[in-house]
């Protein structure tokens, strides 16, 4: 049986008119994504079969083009719209955080961070700038590392900050295993970035650290 031959109320794409998108399930999120089956299966079945194969949906948006296009029903169309949305959802919260008087919660600062970082499979340390009202001046993605670690070089903190003319600073980086425990070694780093940029009157507000779950602030912790 087809979609369309399903009752209205179940229809993936009548749902979220209905209901709203937060009412489906993944198979029915990416199921509007595929937009169709392949023989023998309508897209609802296809989008149950991928997210099994990929171990949910964040390990299917993140997959690689090789390994995204070795799935059936997938190709190198697919692979490049599914690039083109995962990139507005990421420019949309950079606008939105952009746009705002100034930056006061810090779930937003780490939903954004999150959106940005969790994806990749090797260490990124990254700043949010940010003027004397805690407005967003710019992201960056300054260092690049291994799985292991990235080796962060606080001059070229110092340096960046500066340039961008910036008050305050918000600092971030994933852990690509998952865990977003706080190392001895993020400790560490965050205190001498703080000490250098305190030299030049920029003060660090936070310390996101990227996993699975939701990020983790250092200064809810207590470390900043």
């Amino acid at each position: 049986m087809s979609i369309t031959d399903w009752p209205e109320q179940e229809r993936p794409r009548e749902k979220l008119l209905q209901k709203g998108a937060e009412a489906l399930s993944d198979a029915e999120l990416l199921a509007i994504f595929l937009r169709t089956g392949v023989a023998g299966k309508t897209a609802v079945d296809l989008a149950r079969e991928l997210l099994k194969e990929h171990r949910g949906l964040r390990h299917l948006l993140t997959a690689d083009q090789k390994r995204f296009c070795q799935s059936k029903g997938l190709g190198s169309a697919k692979y490049a719209q599914l690039q083109a949305v995962l990139e507005m959802g990421r420019r949309y919260l950079q606008e939105d955080l952009e746009h705002r008087d100034s930056l006061t919660n810090p779930a937003d600062s780490g939903h954004y961070l999150q959106a940005r970082l969790r994806h990749h499979p090797y260490e990124i340390f990254a700043c949010l700038f940010l003027d004397n009202r805690h407005r967003v001046i710019k992201y960056e993605e300054l260092f690049r590392g291994t799985i292991d670690g990235a080796s962060v070089h606080p001059r070229e903190v110092v340096r960046r900050a500066l340039e961008h003319n910036a008050a305050a600073l918000i600092l971030a980086h994933n852990h690509p295993s998952g865990v977003a425990e706080p190392s001895e070694a993020d400790r560490r780093i965050t205190q001498r970035l703080r000490d250098a940029l305190a030299l030049v009157d920029i003060r660090v507000l936070d310390h996101f650290i990227i996993g699975d779950g939701e990020p983790v602030s250092l200064a809810e912790l207590g470390m900043i």
